[in-house]
């Protein structure tokens, strides 16, 4: 999917397109076909030592993957520890984005931590919307994804959140935005108000949800302001910024990824981001942990 917009206030063409993950986003980084992208640090991370050449250079949001499921099974606040929630699906499968997805990382680590890697099976999908699908259907009992996946799973599946996003991977980078070394090095001036316009649109989803809200539901046509305000709700940690503790969460994430056979050698912090456009247009202090108003 791919829509064209002239970006005045980039200086040129820009030209959007969609991918159901962000494995999928670097196999196209790979392939020449992207400058920019949003998507969650690990995929960049896999991308990365493999020999993409891509690097973070703006934060974006964190804590952004959340465990849903049908009501029939516990959770949060009821049950507060996370193994004892993981070990009633036993047995069972639970439905999650693309190999090396964020999402698709944070479970198999939790899985692992839980000592139920080998009593649970993880079932890979292309895009979200099948795994909301495989719920629905009951193909699987659970489901590891994105806030409007658990949204989705909350209103079409009579489902629930079983465990606070925060809690499950705190300060876990869940998109950032991914720049091609090249361009970077060619169109530095378009990252750069790229890069305002990003921190402009993170203020917006932060301060105003009400209003972005009924913007994007507007915009995206099929999903009215309750289900996006929802969405928000789930995970408010909105901001360009690139703070300590997102870079610290995404260097233990390079930890998980060797230990779990993703990549044989762990790219170093300047590897991964480069953090000069970023502390020039938002020098100050991150607003991640800055409650809505």
């Amino acid at each position: 999917m791919a829509g064209e917009d002239t970006g005045p206030r980039l200086g040129g063409q820009v030209q959007w397109r969609l991918f159901g993950t962000g494995p999928a986003i670097v196999r196209a980084f790979e392939k020449g076909e992207l400058d920019l992208a949003y998507i969650g640090l690990p995929p960049a991370i896999i991308g990365i030592e493999h020999g993409v050449g891509i690097v973070c250079i703006a934060g974006g949001h964190m804590e952004g993957t959340v465990i849903s499921a049908k009501k029939r099974y516990r959770g949060a606040p009821g049950s507060t520890d996370l193994g004892d929630i993981l070990r009633q699906f036993a047995g069972q499968r639970i439905g999650v984005p693309g190999t090396g997805s964020i999402h698709d990382v944070i479970l198999r680590e939790c899985l692992e931590r839980s000592g139920l890697e080998r009593d649970i099976e993880v079932v890979n999908f292309s895009w979200s919307d099948r795994v909301l699908e495989a719920v629905v259907k009951d193909e699987v009992a659970a489901a590891v994804g994105t806030p409007a996946l658990a949204v989705a799973v909350c209103r079409y599946a009579e489902g629930t959140i079983l465990y606070p996003p925060s809690r499950l991977w705190p300060n876990n980078p869940s998109y950032g935005i991914l720049a091609a070394r090249d361009f970077l090095a060619s169109k530095k001036e378009i990252a750069e108000k790229f890069l305002i316009l990003h921190e402009e649109a993170t203020a917006f989803l932060r301060d105003r949800p009400a209003e972005a809200a009924r913007l994007i539901s507007k915009y995206v046509g099929f999903v009215d302001e309750e289900f996006v305000l929802d969405t928000l709700k789930v995970s408010p940690k909105y901001c360009a910024q690139i703070s300590e503790d997102y870079i610290s969460s995404t260097m233990e994430f390079v930890g998980v990824l060797k230990r779990l056979g993703y990549i044989s050698r762990g790219p170093g912090r300047d590897e991964i981001f480069d953090l000069s456009l970023i502390r020039k247009i938002h020098p100050e202090k991150d607003h991640y942990n800055q409650r809505p108003s």
